[in-house]
């Protein structure tokens, strides 16, 4: 990269402009070059049970020879894994990764048709799930290539405790629906089995691919970018660079609250914070705000990343004033919009600053941070990380001057590799080397970059995106409905929720009925707030409905 890049003027004079994209062999190397460095040291942590690095690798090394030497997978074949934040999964990731097959990261809360597409299209052959959700596999087995079938439970990795959590979460709290999936293999006799065991060494390259991370688009079809071991380990070069000098190896304390399964908190806390040596408190459900703060109050914290109605919902609890803030560093927001009263509450209360960076799934995910040595900009995206160049396109797809509108393009080498059995949906979206992110953005004379709308027509909840055509296409499945055109609306809570507008095939067609039916087939973030009825639809000349023009 050279000095012409209008950023590097507001570069922190720490940082450097270029990394080096080779210092990471691979993510498997990375993983034992970690526990070689930090042993005894706490690495994860969930429900007050610690595991060290050096715990960590027995289990991993466990997991990954009964992978190898007890099931049909090849160097290169996809395993989902299917659960919450639990100790369990860095277990399962790492042993997947060391074995050189590809890990499919699945929405624990997914519907069986959600689960369906994404196992049929990545063609996964393993699937590591939680005990919790596997009556809805049950449903879709046969529609899968999945040979092996491993189900986890809450409380495998508890120690004595975890008898306790598991009888609870089955038999009082009744969270375990009854399935019967004869040929699956219970979590803990995967390690019972490999335990003292270790797997055979793989070589692994950058081209190797290490995650197929499912995502959408326009289409509403979604879609799997390929991140390889070069995409994620050029990530971590990249990331030294911005927070040089910010965190002591082996001393930061990372709160992990948003789940493992979102490309966010998978490449920035389990594996960027992994490869620090910090000590990772895995959250498994953030949304029982009293039980949070409490873990937040055991564990003073240098780093915690969320999306911004994390950071507000814990600003709106009174708990949280009395959390001890003096090791915090640094907040970082991402996967959607940081509001700036947000940003600036957050500041005054833990003093300390709520930096919003800006990614996607299929940069792997960073593409811009804003400075961490406090010449942060409120309301804006950052500047490009090192080894990362943006520009800003027209609709003709030539680039814009300095402080005018257009589609924001990303080239570098955090930038998928394309998306899996989609040649063309790859070829639409890049133009030459840059990832064409269909998010509208300007970028000031500083460097500094800002969105300010979205070309796309998703709709971002909370840091999720949703698509209008699957949920179109299940609304429409109702058969009391003739036509259904869904769009984005501003919500106060989750930034934007899902609007409906329904044309009624019968008239005894109600707003409550169709969120029930919805909630049959989607997960509960995609399920429309709004419902609104109208006698017709906008449409284009071709008939085709026109979704920002709904009203």
């Amino acid at each position: 990269m050279s000095e012409q890049y209008t950023w590097f003027k507001s570069y922190p004079e720490n940082v450097p402009h270029t990394v080096d994209n080779n210092k990471y062999e691979s993510l498997a190397k990375v993983f034992d070059d970690v526990i070689s460095r930090y042993g005894d040291q706490v690495a994860f942590q969930n429900m007050d049970k610690t595991l060290t690095f050096n715990q960590l690798k027995e289990n991993v090394d466990a997991f990954a020879w009964y992978l190898q030497n007890k099931t049909n997978l090849q160097p290169g074949d996809r395993v989902a894994i299917q659960m919450p934040n639990l100790l369990q999964f860095p277990v399962a990731m790492f042993a997947v990764i060391k074995c050189g097959f590809v890990v499919v990261n699945t929405n624990p809360l997914y519907t069986p048709e959600e689960m369906k597409h994404q196992y049929k299209d990545s063609g996964a052959k393993a699937l590591v799930i939680l005990e919790n959700f596997a009556t809805n596999y049950e449903h879709i087995q046969k529609d899968t290539d999945i040979e092996t079938v491993i189900v986890a439970r809450i409380g495998d990795m508890l120690g004595f405790k975890g008898n306790i959590v598991n009888f609870v979460v089955k038999n009082v709290k009744k969270m375990v629906p009854a399935f019967n999936l004869p040929e699956a293999i219970a979590f803990k006799t995967v390690l019972a089995e490999g335990k003292g065991k270790s797997p055979a060494p793989v070589t692994l390259t950058h081209k190797d691919m290490a995650f197929l991370q499912y995502t959408g688009g326009t289409t509403g079809v979604s879609k799997g970018a390929i991140l390889t071991h070069g995409n994620i380990c050029s990530q971590l070069s990249q990331i030294d660079g911005w927070l040089t000098g910010l965190f002591k190896d082996g001393e930061a304390v990372v709160i992990t609250a948003l789940p493992l399964y979102h490309i966010f908190a998978l490449t920035a806390n389990c594996i960027t914070f992994f490869n620090y040596g910090a000590k990772n408190v895995l959250i498994t459900n953030p949304r029982d705000m009293p039980a949070f703060i409490k873990d937040l109050k055991k564990n003073p914290f240098s780093l915690i990343t969320g999306v911004n109605t994390l950071f507000n919902g814990l600003l709106n609890q009174p708990d949280f004033k009395d959390v001890d803030f003096s090791n915090l560093k640094v907040s970082l927001g991402g996967g959607m919009a940081v509001q700036d009263a947000v940003a600036s509450k957050w500041q005054e209360l833990t003093n300390s600053p709520l930096l919003e960076a800006y990614g996607l799934s299929e940069t792997s995910p960073a593409a811009t941070i804003n400075p961490t040595d406090g010449s942060h900009r409120m309301g804006t995206i950052g500047l490009p990380i090192p080894n990362t160049d943006l520009k800003i396109f027209d609709d003709q797809r030539k680039e814009v001057p300095t402080g005018e509108r257009g589609d924001i393009g990303i080239k570098g080498p955090q930038v998928m590799a394309g998306y899996w059995n989609r040649p063309e949906a790859t070829t639409e979206c890049m133009h030459g080397e840059y990832f064409l992110t269909g998010d509208i953005g300007i970028m000031d004379e500083d460097g500094y970059f800002k969105i300010v709308d979205r070309k796309k027509e998703m709709v971002c909840v909370s840091g999720f995106n949703v698509y209008p055509s699957e949920v179109e296409a299940v609304v429409s499945s109702h058969p009391k409905v003739l036509e259904v055109g869904v769009r984005s609306e501003p919500d106060p809570k989750t930034t934007e929720c899902v609007m409906a507008f329904v044309v009624k095939k019968d008239d005894s067609l109600t707003e409550q009925e169709v969120r029930d039916f919805c909630r049959e087939k989607l997960t509960n973030y995609k399920v429309p707030k709004i419902v609104v009825f109208r006698d017709e639809l906008p449409k284009s000349n071709v008939g085709k409905i026109l979704r920002r023009k709904l009203i």
